[in-house]
């Protein structure tokens, strides 16, 4: 089970977090991105969250959509789409806890931390970390890292 890339996308098709655990092309990317803006945003509520996608490699997308953000992920043919669906249910719940009651100015503002928790989260597309408070706990450590980090520099 491993994850190709996750992509969070807002309603208006702005892509606000992208992280890519196989090697393509920047140009290759952005094509990707908006094909799959095309087709996430319009599909309908009640539409199945999992789609077949072929480009150079066969793939399928798993995609949520959480208020106003998508997430969008890319797996092998083969992989589990619950799984992955579950994977990015337990990171919007990270983002949750760590944020406070998340929501998209959070993570435009703070981005760092939703790249960190996904790294805490996944390593190299595959689960890393299953328990919640562990990867709450280390980025709780990673933010007193930076406020310790900005003190020191301002004195």
């Amino acid at each position: 089970m491993a994850i190709k890339y996750l992509i969070m996308l807002s309603k208006q098709g702005k892509v606000r977090l992208s992280k890519w655990y196989t090697v393509i092309s920047q140009k290759e990317k952005l094509q990707l991105i908006k094909e799959l803006t095309a087709i996430v945003l319009n599909r309908k509520a009640k539409m199945c969250n999992v789609l077949e996608y072929k480009d150079c490699i066969d793939h399928k997308i798993v995609y949520r959509r959480y208020a106003s953000l998508f997430f969008i992920a890319g797996i092998d043919v083969d992989d589990n789409e619950l799984l992955t669906l579950e994977i990015i249910h337990r990171y919007v719940e990270q983002m949750d806890k760590a944020y406070g009651n998340v929501c998209e100015l959070d993570i435009i503002f703070n981005f760092q931390k939703a790249y960190h928790i996904l790294d805490e989260l996944l390593l190299d597309g595959t689960l890393q970390e299953s328990s919640k408070r562990e990867v709450l706990r280390r980025v709780g450590q990673q933010d007193q890292y930076e406020l310790e980090d900005e003190l020191d520099t301002k004195f």
